[in-house]
């Protein structure tokens, strides 16, 4: 299968990506100070969230088996201080990926070529190496050839240092991110009074990506999961998704768009008719979860006490067994970043983080809430970016 998109926007311009070029060429240049602390020559960067940060090369739509072309392992680009990326891209890439874009120095290397020789040559171009960071998701086979035409280089994982950059947002990437969350949002709004007994949760899965689509997501953020726990167990991923819900099922939503290369990541439960007589109060209760996320996502608190702050309003009312993961993860270019809100995670937040507030209560053979938005780190208490009613929906 090869990607032709021939009347798509030019991945690189400030109109397709909404990220203006010199937004990319700030990140590139405080990349380059980052590995010079490091001590690190250069960076190898495969198609990947990082590369798209960095250069604005869009990744591809993920599918479910493998897009490959031959040479396929050199696909990249090089980075090192004070210079441009060098890109190094098998023919098919350049020819049905790029349609003829300028995007700066590229290393195409055709089918009949040696692709261990250009690619050498490509590294050589950079000058001795004596530190080589390597994105984290790199191919084994291009490791490989790093490690033979750098012999003399220390290799190191670089998607760490990528991830410092990430971490805090500028405002167009919040604005980009806004705009995620609003197509999340009015998804669930057209949803959501679709949801009574007997519709099946393949059927809403079917609408949720519908209406992502229609308001322009890119394509979903994740897989989209809708499900119910409790009495009855519903799953739109499973068998069981195929099967009309019943009344009074708590069905849950979990997903999310993608709006110029970032994500949103979005929850909200809603029953079919008469809930369980607890239901309104577990709802209430991760409401309050939620909330007291939000309020300790400032600037200085650490990751894992924010979690704690989420949990407390569940644990208070004795059902902490019933939260069973963490307050949420790093959003942005991809959907879970580092770091997360958890409670193993030290660091401290920084204003402009971005990441999700998902408390959830599930309660067996009872009932299932959750509640999911994104929240930014602000001063005084973290700031949502989605608009969508956190209040209970009940179907009757």
């Amino acid at each position: 299968m090869t990607s032709i998109d021939p009347n798509s926007t030019a991945p690189h311009s400030a109109a397709g990506r909404g990220i203006s070029e010199q937004e990319y060429a700030e990140r590139r240049t405080r990349l380059g100070e980052k590995l010079r602390e490091q001590g690190i020559d250069a960076l190898f960067v495969p198609p990947s969230s990082d590369l798209e940060y960095l250069t604005g090369l869009e990744r591809d739509i993920p599918s479910f088996g493998n897009v490959h072309y031959a040479h396929g392992w050199v696909t990249g680009a090089l980075l090192a201080p004070d210079r441009e990326p060098v890109y190094v891209l098998p023919r098919m890439y350049v020819a049905f990926h790029l349609w003829g874009r300028e995007i700066g120095e590229v290393v195409t290397v055709s089918e009949r070529d040696d692709g261990q020789a250009v690619f050498r040559k490509a590294v050589g171009s950079l000058g001795s190496l004596d530190r080589v960071a390597i994105g984290s998701r790199t191919w084994g086979e291009a490791v490989l050839e790093l490690g033979s035409a750098a012999p003399s280089a220390e290799l190191v994982n670089g998607s760490p240092l990528v991830n410092e950059l990430r971490r805090v947002k500028s405002e167009r990437e919040l604005e980009l991110m806004t705009h995620a969350c609003s197509i999340a949002d009015r998804a669930m709004a057209a949803t959501e009074g679709k949801v009574e007994p007997g519709v099946t949760m393949v059927d809403l899965h079917e609408e949720v990506e519908h209406q992502l689509r229609a308001l322009g997501s890119r394509l979903p953020s994740f897989p989209t999961h809708i499900f119910s726990y409790g009495l009855h167990r519903h799953d739109s991923q499973e068998a069981s998704g195929l099967e009309p819900i019943a009344e009074g099922e708590p069905v849950m939503f979990d997903f999310g768009a993608v709006w110029q290369g970032y994500c949103s990541d979005f929850g909200r439960t809603v029953v079919a008719g008469e809930p369980h007589p607890e239901y309104e109060r577990c709802h209430a209760i991760t409401l309050a979860a939620q909330e007291a996320g939000r309020a300790a996502s400032v600037p200085g608190a650490l990751a894992s006490q924010v979690n704690a702050a989420c949990r407390g309003p569940i644990e208070e009312a004795g059902l902490g067994e019933t939260f069973r993961h963490r307050m949420g993860h790093g959003i942005g270019v991809d959907i879970h970043e580092q770091p997360f809100i958890s409670e193993e995670v030290a660091i401290p937040l920084e204003a402009g983080m971005t990441f999700t507030d998902e408390p959830s209560i599930l309660w067996d053979d009872t009932l299932g809430v959750r509640i999911e938005d994104i929240v930014v780190c602000a001063e005084g208490g973290g700031r949502y970016l989605n608009e969508h009613s956190r209040q209970p929906v009940i179907n009757r």
